[in-house]
């Protein structure tokens, strides 16, 4: 199986399609099969990477928390690893944070930006959300994701109730951007979201209008799990915007590092 050192992360990864690079990251205990459907459609016209995060799919834990600025600089280790410059971000839930938090981190790594179910600080989350994660346990969790989580760990099935206490608290605590720090993110971004999502309407309409270059999709009849209830219609506008932003030159790290 696919592992490759990623700023001392063993990181899991598949890579499919062909084209420019587009970075596909999965949600919170979500491992890429959660994304088969958006892999199929992307890697038709690009080259598409899936890492698994640590702690989540077939990449093991690593000691001490897990926040998103970690993620974000492993995704960029990742890159690096990979020699991959610059690339699309398609981020699904903790995927759409990671990618912000990266803009942020290092705006020289992203062409552009899809948003599908983020939010950019934790007061955005629902309070019905708030208490499901406060509660979680490997047992109310949500079973299917269980089940993946602990046939594929690398650590075991027992160690996920470790990897879900350090999700939770991230959760609870993260992330931290504000409106000014997006303010600088000015790569086209499409922010897409369920209209019952568990990030609230009036934090995702924030998010949109902080970002300067964004389009907003707000699907109805959608939840947080919009890209595998409604995938084809997800699939099209995800898509249409990223057809919208063009094509771009093919970069190594070398070029596109500062």
């Amino acid at each position: 199986m696919p592992y490759i050192d990623a700023g001392g992360v063993s990181t899991y990864y598949e890579v499919d399609g062909a084209g420019e690079p587009l970075i596909l990251l999965h949600g919170g205990t979500a491992p890429i099969e959660t994304l088969a459907a958006q892999r199929a459609a992307l890697s038709r016209r690009y080259r598409v990477w899936l890492p698994e995060r640590r702690a989540q799919g077939r990449t093991g834990d690593v000691d001490g928390p897990i926040t998103y600025e970690l993620m974000a600089a492993d995704t960029a280790a990742f890159m690096d690893a990979m020699a991959i410059g610059r690339a699309h971000f398609v981020g699904w839930s903790d995927g759409a944070n990671v990618s912000m938090v990266l803009a942020t981190m290092q705006p020289q790594r992203i062409r552009s930006l899809v948003l599908v179910g983020g939010n950019f600080h934790y007061s955005g989350l629902t309070a019905e959300f708030v208490e499901t994660a406060r509660a979680a346990t490997p047992e109310t969790w949500f079973p299917p994701l269980n089940a993946m989580n602990q046939a594929l760990s690398p650590d075991g099935p027992a160690h996920f109730a470790v990897a879900l206490e350090k999700l939770t608290t991230m959760w609870l605590a993260g992330p931290t951007l504000t409106p000014a720090e997006l303010a600088r993110v000015e790569v086209p971004a499409l922010v897409l979201v369920g209209d019952n999502d568990v990030i609230t309407l009036e934090h995702t309409v924030e998010l949109y209008r902080s970002l300067p270059n964004a389009q907003l999709c707000v699907v109805p009849g959608a939840s947080h799990g919009v890209l595998v209830e409604k995938p084809a219609l997800a699939n099209g506008i995800i898509l249409d915007f990223l057809t919208s932003v063009g094509e771009g030159p093919t970069e190594s790290a070398e070029v596109a590092s500062p």
